[in-house]
């Protein structure tokens, strides 16, 4: 609830081992924007030259002004490590992603391989990496995880490096692997999420023996999680976990473990001075992206963008406050949950299963609460005298009967709107089904 680029779900020390729904922050660095859509401010404006881009900085700063002249402008400076983390652990998430360094170059800690282009040095004048590490850690039970670019657009030892067709490796030896080991040994996320190879393949990147130290001589050998994004041509191939492309879900079963990394913000992982209500997704969509990608074996990476002073903007906070109490009711159907036969119904529409099997466990979440108040399912082989099903939030048995083959109908609680467990989507549990 996944600065860029955040639940069956302990974090585990494999991604395949649980659900997970995380937090991402959208702000590395979370610099003045021109109200855009997107986090791309200075490859816009200098590289592709987009109008839209190019007469904002025309219209609203001096004609000498440049993209590091937002540095100072970077404040951070209501920036509140543990405002954040409590409002991280309310989400419900179990770890979360903060960007430690985006495209730009600009890292959220004092990296003495980015000199004057980093929050220690420049703007806020402090170790945001740290300051949040240290507030997970002493007031959560998340998981931290890290978010690191690879590449930069326009530092010239990486625009030498690819000029030479990546022949010449001046910028991974002298910038992205000092920094990678530094963040590791001295931050020790859990998550390490790599983007960002600028077209260069894994082999410049030293990608393989970089994870190597991480996964048998790291500090955080036994615990860590990696993603895909380590070189061009590794994304959906390689890595404890597969992300694919932004926005990924494919709607069905997957043979590895994948993440939906995806934006409360349709449009942009970045804050929007001009976002209106309708640019952010509701909370019942929300709820309807987590138990998708769940079903269908994934984490959840819900991204929120803070502002340039360090506030997570009230919708972001209602966001993650609202399904952190959606998760307090329907948590069971997705926390530690596997996949099961099924992903969602047949019969009815916007149904989807999670199972626990080792308690004979499958949870039924049905986004759209039936006018009838029947639910009819037509995945499940009921039991007579073994079968039980139970609305989670509400906890009586409910009466149900079976279809003809397979399947059956489920007699919901005639509940008041008050009355009900929860707003957004609900969840069955059924015991002793096949």
């Amino acid at each position: 609830m996944c600065p860029q680029e955040p639940p069956a779900i302990s974090a585990p020390a494999s991604a395949s081992a649980a659900r997970v729904t995380e937090v991402g922050q959208g702000w590395p660095p979370a610099l003045p924007r021109p109200g855009d859509g997107e986090q791309r401010p200075w490859w816009y404006w200098q590289k592709e030259k987009i109008p839209k881009f190019v007469n904002f900085m025309k219209d609203n700063y001096p004609p000498d002004f440049k993209y590091e002249d937002f540095g100072p402008l970077f404040t951070a400076k209501f920036f509140n490590a543990n405002q954040w983390a409590d409002i991280f652990q309310a989400s419900g998430a179990k770890y979360i992603v903060l960007t430690s360094k985006h495209h730009e170059g600009f890292t959220l800690w004092g990296s003495e391989y980015s000199w004057n282009w980093n929050a220690v040095d420049e703007g806020p004048k402090r170790d945001i990496v740290k300051e949040l590490e240290v507030a997970i850690r002493n007031r959560t039970d998340l998981h931290f995880g890290l978010y690191y670019s690879l590449f930069e657009w326009f530092h010239p030892l990486f625009l030498e490096d690819k000029f030479s067709l990546f022949h010449k490796r001046q910028f991974p030896v002298s910038k992205t692997l000092p920094e990678l080991y530094k963040i590791v040994n001295k931050y020790q996320p859990e998550v390490l999420w790599a983007d960002g190879d600028g077209g260069a393949p894994d082999v410049y990147w030293n990608s393989t023996g970089f994870l190597a130290w991480l996964y048998n001589e790291s500090p955080v050998r036994d615990t860590v999680v990696t993603n895909d994004r380590w070189g061009a041509g590794t994304i959906c191939k390689h890595g404890g976990y597969y992300t694919c492309s932004d926005r990924y879900n494919p709607g069905h079963l997957l043979p590895h473990k994948w993440e939906n990394c995806m934006t409360i913000d349709k449009f942009s992982w970045g804050y929007r001075r001009d976002a209106g209500i309708h640019d952010y997704l509701t909370i019942e969509e929300l709820v309807e992206q987590l138990v998708e990608t769940v079903a269908c074996g994934g984490n959840l990476l819900m991204n929120i963008g803070p502002t340039q002073d360090g506030t997570i903007s009230a919708i972001f906070e209602e966001r993650l406050r609202q399904m952190g109490s959606w998760l307090k009711v329907n948590g069971e159907a997705i926390y530690e949950t596997h996949t099961w036969r099924s992903q969602n119904d047949t019969v009815t529409p916007d149904v989807w299963y999670t199972s626990k099997p080792t308690e004979k466990l499958v949870y039924a979440m049905f986004l759209k609460w039936p006018t009838s108040g029947q639910l009819f399912l037509g995945q499940p082989k009921a039991t007579p005298g073994a079968t039980e099903v139970k609305l989670l939030g509400h906890g009586q048995l409910l009466n149900w009967t079976a279809l003809k083959d397979s399947g059956i109908v489920a007699e919901l609680p005639p509940l008041a709107p008050h009355q009900m467990p929860c707003e957004w989507g609900w969840a069955l549990a059924l015991t002793n089904v096949l």
